[in-house]
C-alpha cells in the first residue's frame, strides 16, 4: 500500500476517533484512561500521527463505546 494511503487511513481513523470522542463529550484523557493507554499515545493516534494496533484500537472503540467498525470505515 503506498505511503500516502496509510497516512489518509491513519487521519481517517483518527477523525472518526474525535468525532465519536466528541459526540460522546468525552476528553481525550478520559478516553485514554478507560482504553489503558498513555494520554499522549491516545492524541498521536486522534491527530493522524501514530498508528495503533488492533489491540489499542479495540480498547479505544470500548472506551468510546462505539462498534470497532465506526473507527475504521
Amino acid at each position: 500500500m503506498p505511503v500516502e494511503h496509510v497516512l489518509a487511513r491513519r487521519q481517517s481513523i483518527g477523525k472518526h476517533m474525535r468525532d465519536a470522542r466528541l459526540h460522546a463529550n468525552l476528553t481525550q484523557e478520559t478516553v485514554a484512561l478507560r482504553a489503558d493507554i498513555r494520554i499522549a499515545t491516545y492524541s498521536r493516534i486522534e491527530n493522524g500521527h501514530a498508528s495503533p494496533s488492533l489491540d489499542t484500537l479495540i480498547r479505544i472503540a470500548y472506551a468510546l463505546d462505539v462498534p470497532l467498525a465506526d473507527l475504521v470505515r
